[in-house]
């Protein structure tokens, strides 16, 4: 299709923006782009339609921005596709279905596609989490997943070699999506998906030996407890899902929990951390 098209820019509260993402998804069906951190881009097919959105993300999320303008008459109905990569986190590659990917040596490969659910390597927070995955994970450990959105931490620990891998979520719509991706890279591997309150379920699908928790800074520091709790002798924690000006604000809730910190990524301003109980 090859009409004028209306590009829509949203620039919602730092803390809504994965929340934002998924709302433009649901609503449209339309995929959405972040160039920057904070900047969400989609595309639809008329005018009246960008306005509808405008309104509905208006009324869902006060304080966010927006801004419409026509965009070029080209096929954006597959044209969002073009910023999309194969990406590599050490020996583990991330790759849509349209794109062909050769692996080397002892590459594993997730093959996932942008869905409703938050997680498929296009957002910083996300891509931090599975660097700080793919260098502290070893064969055979048990994996918790907290905000487990697509799956895609679950599945990656799972291809890497880990023993099992349970994720959390408590939008129950994610849940379809995160188990077909689990059925489309994991086989027959032990990973599964809960719907609910992960304070409520961590301890209980645990002990682990790694648990990431890939959600908002103030939810992490209120499943700090339950990640103490859930957490195997000699575990690793993964923290991401906070920019990296929030560093400050939750290092110190860290100590204070006894854990410190062994690791660190960061990636388009994106802060994800390891830690470890002292």
């Amino acid at each position: 299709m090859t009409a004028a098209w209306w590009r829509v820019t949203f620039t919602p509260p730092l803390d809504t923006v994965d929340a934002v993402a998924g709302a433009i998804v649901t609503a449209t069906g339309a995929g959405v782009e972040e160039p920057a951190a904070g900047t969400l881009i989609t595309v639809l097919e008329s005018e009246s339609e960008a306005r509808d959105l405008i309104e509905r993300i208006a009324e869902a999320f006060p304080g966010t921005g927006a801004a419409c303008s026509t965009a070029p008459s080209i096929d954006w109905s597959t044209r969002w596709r073009d910023g999309i990569v194969t990406r590599h986190f050490g020996r583990l590659v991330v790759t849509p279905s349209w794109l062909p990917v050769e692996l080397e040596g002892d590459e594993a490969v997730i093959t996932i596609d942008p869905e409703s659910a938050f997680g498929s390597g296009e957002h910083g927070s996300t891509r931090g989490a599975l660097t700080l995955l793919e260098r502290h994970l070893c064969r055979d450990d048990r994996v918790l997943d907290l905000g487990s959105g697509s799956g895609i931490l679950a599945i990656g620990a799972t291809v890497l070699g880990a023993r099992s891998a349970i994720g959390i979520e408590i939008d129950e719509l994610s849940i379809p999506i995160a188990e077909a991706n689990a059925a489309r890279n994991c086989g027959e591997a032990a990973v599964s998906f809960l719907t609910g309150d992960a304070a409520m379920l961590a301890e209980l699908a645990g002990p682990a030996e790694v648990i990431c928790s890939n959600i908002l800074r103030t939810v992490n520091v209120t499943l700090l407890p339950a990640i103490a709790r859930a957490l195997a002798p000699g575990g690793t924690v993964i923290f991401a899902g906070m920019e990296e000006r929030e560093a400050p604000l939750f290092e110190p809730v860290l100590g204070s929990h006894g854990f410190a910190i062994v690791d660190v990524a960061v990636d388009a301003a994106w802060w994800s951390v390891a830690v470890r109980r002292q």
